[in-house]
Formats: structure tokens, C-alpha cells, sequence
């Protein structure tokens, strides 16, 4: 959850690591600091919340050092303090560490090291470390054989002893041209520049230095150097690994004239959707083609073959995503399909099934729960009879990370970085995975006819189109209707279908940016015990979009006003039928109801954003929350 940097060669590490945890402060915001060794001291500074919060203290404190570790905090053991705040320091003030991750162990290092008479300053789990590399140089000999360095042996020493999810990041003022890194079950990449060398927990962090790039394996310990990069498994054997280089602009990590990250997500994702029709699709096909799929995903066929049965793991919005394709893939490719949250599939798994491929969906590719579930799925099927071995499928944004090395076939849902802590256009890049997947399997499968698999694509094709439309049309509108709701308390969203999904993200989006309390339902449940919250003050936003159950959302919203709920539609353009019984109208394009959900969510995503603006609320960065949640 939390973000970490660090740099050693030839310039001023301060600006560095600043510039890098700016990039990095979506992934926590509770506090912030940074450690650097300069005249034979490490020097450190830590401030609560905001990261300019620290900048300002570090304007009062001079430093030229070419070495530190920089953390931002997304607090898990210990409140959000300064004393809590990382980088944490032995007794004697000469080691500071920096982690991303859960120490599980620390109780009892904690208790092992109080007997020894080693103090604790904080309530992190953390602060063992530093105590355990000062123990460990308290009674080991001066040097070791065949080590390069004392300070490498003292960290490989300590992680043996911890246990956990967790990349660390330190420093040794006894060791001044040392920079050691260590993960084990949580992303950390190396950067690699001219007579300088970078980490960080994501790569954005380095991009405007760097396009050379190492992601550490688990089990991995790197030792940066001003002479290079070392890199050890936590035996101490010496590996061979090649950096690779990144095809990002730093450009993408700018706000470009909008407001908000989470602002200029929105209005990327007509372009997200283009890239992934022309990634996914084969362009020239047509229902004459027999011999090619129209779909062009990579997989080997060995995902396909006899398949049964889809389970889908997956957490927060993914699982939204998942949900759209689960209607996906049993509607068009006829496919039995469950959909798990994936905390919840790690403790009480489905009995194994023959013939089933296992999807797991996260935007960062690093979610644990997630990422554990695969892990275990996979475990539990090795041995098994072929038809009850693993079949993995990942669909992430980030085909590098964990997820990727994890697992063979990933589909990259090609929607660029992502800064706003609310998905937007990475969900909506899921959504065309799932529409991808299912066609394709539709197809292999002759579940639909070739017309109504052209019917689609020529519709998918029209949609970032439509999406550009909805902004142009209706963005100015959406951000009026907001100054209406800043002070509501609740909201109700309701979908039937397809777009029930839609209706629980256009939610989620409300409550993560604007902390309104807002629950999402499937529009025919709300008779079922739900209708009792409604009143006057409790708006209702309902997506009625033409097609089998639009009657239906239709006659459920009725039942929402004759309550007093003040109706929010979210319906097709010059919908007669709509305008009478909605109090407000966000119309939008009509098209496929199949594709609706696509096209639906555009101004859920905005009405939550300006609902939040409106606000005065960090639309960005919203309290408690973090992008990647790599913690359990």
C-alpha cells in the first residue's frame, strides 16, 4: 500500500525523492518522510499527512547528500503520527529502513528485542528491522567470507527472520555507498540511469530519470552501489538479471491542464477503449470469414479446450468489472461463470471442478488478496488429474507486475497509468477484456450467430464515439446537478442486468471521492427491504437503458418516487417515457443493451467527481485509501 523510493549517485538525493513520492502518493498519504546519509550521519525528517507537509520541513534543513530512502504511509500497524511515520532508525540513529508491506512477526521480534533492552519508539510493526541489523552488528565478526558487504549479510540475517508480504528499502551511514533493497510478495523495481541508480515501489516514481528498469523477484535482495547493481536470492547467491526498458512517457504521470487526475482519466477513456478494439480485434474480419477469429488475444488454446466452467477472483471495482463479465460470458459464450471476492475465495475456496479456467482481475496486478487466491488455486489443483489442473488467466493493467510473472496468460487491459485513486478508465478497459474474452469464446464455441458477432464489434467500434459524445454534451450539466447534492447524506443507485454492476460502481465511486454514503442494488430487490431508506432526502440514480428490463427499471424507479426520492435517470437521449417520471435526466447515447454498461458508467464517473469537488475533498486521494492495496 505504501510508496517507497530511493536513489544513490551523483546528484542531490533530496528533490529526488520528493519528486518520486509525489508520484508514489497515491499509494498512501498519512505521512510522509525521508532518510539521507550526508557528513557521516543519517539525517531524517518525518511529517504527518500530506506530503507538504514534509516539504515544507525539509525547505529548513540543507543537505547535498547522493544517497536516502524516501516512504509514503498507508498506515496498517499504528496510527497516522509522525512517530509512526517511516523511514524508522535503530538506537544508535546509524540505520534507517523504509517498508511497503505487514511484518506478521513482529510481536514476538518485538518481545525477543525488549528483553535484549532495545527500545521502541513507535507502534509499527516496522521498527524491528532496523533493531534486528543493529543486533546483528552488535555480535557478528567484522567481516564475512565471500560477502561483498557486512551491511548486505546484517539485512539477508534479518528477513530470514521475518515473516510477511514486504519490500524494504535501507541505508547505513557505516555504510555510506550502500543502498539495500529486499522484496518478498510486494513490487519493487530498480531503476537503472547514467552513473546513478533509483527504487520504487511503482515505476512512476523514476520514469522522469529513467526508462531502464529491474523488478525484483521474491526472495530477491539488490545491492545499488555508486559501481552498480547485485543482485542475491536470500541464500546469497549471486543471480543474472537484465534490466528492460519501459515504453511510458512521463508525460502520462501529468495532469495536462485538468483539474484532477481522476478528470483526466475520464476524458482518456474514448482513447482506452480504442486501443483496445484495435489490440483485441482483427480489423478486417467479417461473418464470411470462417477460419479466423475476429478476436485476436493471444491465448493458447490449452485455456480454451473443454472448458466448463469460469470462476472469476477479484477485489473493489475489478469485481465490478467481473461481475459485467460474468453476464458476458454466460450470455454470449454460454459458459457457467462464478465471481468471488477474492479475500473472501482465499478461506473458503469452491470445490474443485474439471474443465475450469480461474480469472483473476486487478488493475495493478500487485492486489494480495487477489494475487494469494490465484496462488492458492494454483497450489491446490498441482498433482490433480489434467482435467482438475490449474488454468490461469490474469487480466491487469500492468502485464510487469506480480500478476504477470505470476501467471502466463494475462490479457493487458492497455489503459496507461493510472494516478486518480478511483478506477475510471481502467475499469472501463476491463469491461473490453471481458468483451474480448466472451466474443472469443462465443466464437470457438458458435454460441452466437456470425451476424450477431459482427452486430457487436460493429457496436463496440462505435463506442469511444459515444463516450466523447457523452462528455462534450453532458459534463457541464453533471457538474450543476452536483451543487445540488453536496450536503446529501445518502444516495441510492439502482440497475437490473447488465448494468446492476454499473449500478454498484457508479456507488462505490460516490462513496470512495465524496464519502456519501451510497449502496447500489439490483432495481427489483428494492421492494425486497431496501425501499424502507427512501424518503425526500434520499436521492435514487437508476440506469434505464433499452432493452429487456427497461419496463422493469422503468416501473421500479416509480416505486422510488412514490416515496419522495428525488429520481436521477441515466437514460437514452429523447426518452419521452423517461422525461415524465425522472426529476433529472443524464441522457446518454442509445445503443446495444449489451454494450450499455460501457457507456452508462461515463456519468456515474462524473457525477461522483464533481459531487466530491464540489466538496472540497481530495478527488485524488481520498482518506484511508490507497491504488494498490498490497496489504491483506
Amino acid at each position: 500500500m505504501c510508496g517507497i523510493v530511493g536513489y544513490i549517485g551523483t546528484q542531490t538525493a533530496t528533490e529526488i525523492l520528493l519528486s518520486g513520492l509525489e508520484k508514489l502518493e497515491y499509494r498512501g498519504y498519512d505521512s510522509a518522510g525521508i532518510a539521507t546519509i550526508w557528513e557521516g550521519d543519517v539525517n531524517c525528517v518525518r511529517a504527518k499527512g500530506k506530503l507538504h507537509n514534509l516539504r515544507s520541513k525539509l525547505e529548513q534543513v540543507e543537505t547535498h547528500a547522493q544517497i536516502g530512502i524516501g516512504h509514503t504511509r498507508w498506515a496498517t500497524h499504528g496510527k497516522p503520527e509522525e512517530y509512526n511515520a517511516h523511514p524508522h532508525m535503530d538506537a544508535a540513529m546509524r540505520v534507517a529502513v523504509v517498508v511497503n508491506g505487514i511484518i506478521e512477526n513482529y510481536s514476538e521480534l518485538r518481545e525477543e528485542l525488549k528483553q535484549k533492552g532495545y527500545q521502541f519508539r513507535s507502534d509499527t510493526d516496522v521498527e524491528v528491522i532496523p533493531h534486528l541489523i543493529a543486533d546483528f552488528f552488535k555480535h557478528s565478526p567484522a567481516s564475512v567470507p565471500f560477502s561483498p558487504s557486512l551491511f548486505l549479510e546484517a539485512v539477508r540475517d534479518t528477513v530470514k527472520k521475518l515473516r510477511g508480504a514486504f519490500a524494504i528499502a535501507l541505508i547505513s551511514a557505516d555504510y555510506p555507498d550502500e543502498l539495500i533493497v529486499v522484496r518478498q510478495q510486494a513490487p519493487i523495481v530498480i531503476g537503472f540511469g547514467q552513473g546513478e541508480f533509483f527504487c520504487a515501489s511503482d515505476t512512476p516514481a523514476i520514469i522522469s530519470y529513467t526508462r531502464a528498469v529491474l523488478p525484483l523477484d521474491n526472495g530477491e535482495i539488490a545491492r545499488l552501489t555508486p559501481l552498480g547493481v547485485e543482485v542475491y536470492n536470500f541464500a546469497g547467491e549471486r543471480l543474472k538479471k537484465q534490466p528492460r526498458l519501459l515504453n511510458l512517457n512521463p508525460m502520462m504521470v501529468e495532469k495536462q491542464g485538468f483539474k484532477h487526475f481522476m478528470l483526466k482519466e475520464i476524458y482518456e477513456q474514448p482513447g482506452v477503449v480504442r486501443a483496445c478494439l484495435d489490440a483485441y480485434f482483427n480489423a478486417d474480419w467479417n461473418v464470411s470469414d470462417s477460419t479466423n477469429s475476429p478476436v485476436k488475444l493471444g491465448l493458447s488454446a490449452d485455456i480454451y479446450s473443454d472448458l466448463e466452467q469460469i470462476q472469476i477472483v477479484a477485489c473493489g471495482t475489478s469485481w465490478h468489472a467481473a461481475i459485467v463479465g460474468k453476464y458476458l460470458l454466460e450470455q454470449l459464450a454460454g459458459i457457467p461463470t462464478q465471481v468471488h471476492y477474492a479475500s473472501e475465495f482465499r478461506y473458503a475456496p469452491t470445490p474443485l471442478t474439471p474443465n475450469t479456467l480461474t480469472i483473476g482481475v486487478t488493475q495493478s496486478g500487485e492486489t494480495a488478496d487477489t494475487l494469494a487466491a490465484l496462488a492458492m488455486e494454483k497450489e491446490r489443483r498441482q498433482g490433480k488429474e489434467p482435467k482438475y489442473q490449474a488454468r490461469l488467466l490474469g487480466i491487469t493493467n500492468r502485464p510487469e507486475s506480480t500478476l504477470g510473472q505470476m501467471i502466463f496468460h494475462i490479457i493487458n487491459t492497455l489503459a496507461g497509468i493510472e494516478i486518480g485513486v478511483a478506477a475510471t478508465k481502467t475499469f472501463v478497459a476491463q469491461l473490453m477484456a471481458f468483451y474480448a474474452l466472451a466474443l472469443d469464446l462465443a466464437y470457438l464455441r458458435q454460441s452466437i450467430s456470425p451476424t450477431r458477432l459482427q452486430e457487436i464489434i460493429n457496436g463496440l467500434r462505435q463506442i469511444p464515439g459515444e463516450i466523447e459524445a457523452t462528455l462534450e454534451k453532458q459534463e457541464h450539466y453533471i457538474e450543476q446537478l452536483a451543487h445540488e447534492f453536496a450536503e446529501t447524506k445518502d444516495f441510492i443507485f439502482l440497475g437490473r442486468g447488465i448494468n446492476y454492476p454499473i449500478a454498484l460502481e457508479g456507488a462505490l465511486k460516490l462513496k470512495e471521492i465524496s464519502y456519501i454514503h451510497a449502496e447500489g442494488y439490483p432495481a427489483g430487490e428494492m421492494k425486497h427491504g431496501p425501499i424502507a431508506l427512501l424518503d425526500a432526502k434520499v436521492p435514487v440514480v437508476a440506469i434505464a437503458t433499452p432493452g429487456s428490463v427497461y419496463e422493469k427499471v422503468i416501473s421500479n424507479a416509480q416505486e422510488a418516487k412514490a416515496r419522495d426520492s428525488r429520481l436521477i435517470g441515466v437514460t437514452p437521449v429523447n426518452d419521452g417515457e423517461a422525461a415524465e417520471i425522472f426529476n433529472d435526466l443524464i441522457p446518454v447515447s442509445k445503443v446495444d443493451e449489451l454494450l450499455s454498461p460501457i457507456l452508462t458508467v461515463i456519468p456515474l464517473q462524473l457525477l461522483a467527481y464533481h459531487i466530491a469537488a464540489r466538496r472540497g475533498l481530495d478527488v485524488d486521494q481520498p482518506r484511508n485509501l490507497a491504488k494498490s492495496v498490497t496489504v491483506e
